[in-house]
């Protein structure tokens, strides 16, 4: 009995080594065989990577997660604070002299020098002496026609070539100048200084 339990402890004594070596290592200790990354400890996880690209991704993602948190909603910084009305606020309005049409009389009193940007109104008055027309098609091509207003009625066009009057009126023009350069308006037909507008936008 005894040489029984004698070979038993032996058995148990042998299996112990082999049990150990085929025991997980703990999580703290290093594996053999495999070095550990540079600047790690031994255990520690190694998700890091040293690709670019990855970098890049995870930066994108967080761009979109911060749009998505907001909304979906961009704002763009103006170089100008117009109030509540914007740009075409009567406060940002300038007048002009006025242009006349009369048959022997000068279409207007001097050049006008405006600026790119501004918003601006003018009349144009006809006497009815005479059927006469003002045309510039470059002039209207280089600004942004907010509304043409003749006796009341108000007028929003897409274009204008030329404004023409059968008789007396007044037609009023607001506009923004955009394109900068030299432009006339001019009665069709003649050729004479005093039948032209100039318009200088700067």
């Amino acid at each position: 009995m005894s040489r029984l339990m004698a070979g038993a402890a032996l058995a148990l004594v042998m299996a112990a080594p082999v049990h150990a070596q085929d025991a997980e290592a703990p999580a703290g200790d290093a594996v053999v065989g495999e070095e550990a990354a540079p600047g790690t400890q031994s255990g520690e996880a190694t998700d890091q990577t040293n690709d670019p690209a990855a970098a890049d991704t995870d930066d994108d993602d967080d761009e979109e997660a911060e749009a998505e948190e907001a909304g979906g909603v961009y704002e763009a910084g103006g170089m100008h604070e117009y109030g509540f009305s914007g740009l075409l606020d009567r406060q940002n309005r300038t007048e002009l002299a006025p242009l006349t049409l009369a048959s022997g009389q000068p279409v207007a009193g001097g050049e006008y020098t405006i600026k790119s940007g501004g918003y601006y109104r003018i009349e144009i008055n006809a006497d009815g002496s005479q059927e006469l027309a003002l045309s510039g098609g470059d002039f209207f091509r280089a600004i942004w026609i907010n509304e043409i207003v003749i006796e009341d009625i108000e007028i929003r066009p897409m274009g204008v070539h030329s404004i023409e009057f059968d008789s007396a009126g007044t037609a009023r023009l607001s506009f923004i100048a955009v394109l900068p350069g030299r432009y006339t308006l001019s009665v069709p037909g003649s050729s004479g200084d005093t039948l032209q507008a100039v318009f200088n936008i700067q």
